[in-house]
């Protein structure tokens, strides 16, 4: 495939404004909806909204709130919301078929450097010898839906561990809430969540690590940044100017929250932004620790590796779970940010 690497360089400017202060506007007063998960992972839109980011590049923001990946998918290609950042799923790659959907950037992604995703069993299964990532075979396994991220993750597990994919009993539950209170109380065996969820879960006695996803697939590109067709191809001014904005949120966060490059009053600054909108349902010292050791690292720049969409789409189509017409350019527009 080929994505025209040179093409993005150039426009790399982009990426370079996203850290200026005096970048100007190219909209101005412009109403938009910014669909959102409660995760510490999207911290980085949170910290743009808060920061008055958006606002600087003439972006009047809403944000809309969704419990799982595939509604916000659906949400943006019916023009419900603008943008929206999170797991590539089946659900994605079924809209880009259809024309309605744009992956414009990168977001979180696995860093062989830095704790990610942890494989987890539930207490009750590991007692009864679920020890390690390799013992998943014969088991249950959570995930929001089939084709989600999370049935990405058992599949690399599968395959690098050497068991049949079709040897574990997949438990869709919809909502990560669910998931988490089923590995919590015995009624799935595993689960593969980012470490901000997993820690609290291993702090609470409700699951034991048996591994570390990064080992399976370490240049994993797990959420990305997306909007309608539409929107990617017709409203360029505002989208760049989203990214710029954004882009900013994601320096302050890995500088706070990754690198640990940040003054402590400003690290607190930004848990209080985060915790208006992740974990309110503990007290922000409690939640703290969490975002500050726990959290994974955000693209620089918003870069997208479209090196692991393109296996996230392997597997779908292994697995009949999309079209095997469907390819990886109807799903990206790689013209926004560096792309590898």
């Amino acid at each position: 495939m080929r994505f025209h690497r040179l093409r993005a360089a150039a426009l790399s400017p982009l990426v370079a404004l996203a850290f200026a202060a005096s970048a100007g506007t190219a909209v101005a007063d412009t109403e938009i909806n910014v669909g959102a998960l409660r995760l510490a992972s999207q911290a980085p839109t949170f910290i743009a909204f808060e920061k008055g980011y958006f606002k600087d590049e003439g972006l009047d923001v809403d944000l809309k709130f969704f419990e799982a990946a595939n509604a916000l998918s659906v949400a943006v290609a019916g023009g419900d919301v603008n943008y929206g950042t999170t797991s590539i799923t089946g659900s994605l790659f079924n809209l880009a078929e259809r024309g309605v959907v744009k992956v414009i950037a990168g977001s979180l992604s696995e860093d062989p450097k830095i704790p990610g995703a942890v494989i987890l069993a539930s207490k009750k299964a590991y007692d009864a010898g679920l020890t390690e990532p390799a013992k998943i075979a014969g088991h249950s396994f959570g995930a929001t839906t089939a084709g989600s991220s999370f049935h990405y993750m058992l599949a690399e597990i599968a395959e690098k561990d050497g068991f049949p994919l079709d040897g574990v009993q997949l438990k869709p539950l919809q909502k990560i809430g669910a998931i988490v209170g089923a590995i919590s109380t015995g009624q799935i065996d595993a689960w593969v969540i980012q470490p901000s969820i997993a820690n609290k879960l291993l702090a609470d006695g409700g699951a034991v690590k048996i591994g570390d996803y990064r080992d399976y697939d370490p240049d994993y590109q797990v959420t990305a940044v997306f909007t309608s067709t539409q929107i990617a191809t017709d409203q360029r001014d505002q989208t760049e100017a989203f990214l710029r904005a954004l882009s900013r949120g994601v320096k302050d966060y890995n500088a706070a929250f990754v690198d640990k490059t940040m003054d402590k009053p400003e690290v607190d600054a930004l848990v209080d932004m985060v915790h208006k909108y992740v974990g309110t349902d503990t007290p922000v010292e409690t939640f703290a620790p969490s975002l500050i050791e726990d959290s994974m690292r955000v693209n620089d720049g918003l870069a997208l590796s479209v090196t692991s969409v393109a296996k996230q789409l392997e597997f779908l189509q292994k697995n009949d779970l999309v079209s095997h017409d469907v390819t990886v350019e109807m799903l990206v527009d790689p013209s926004y940010v560096t792309t590898r």
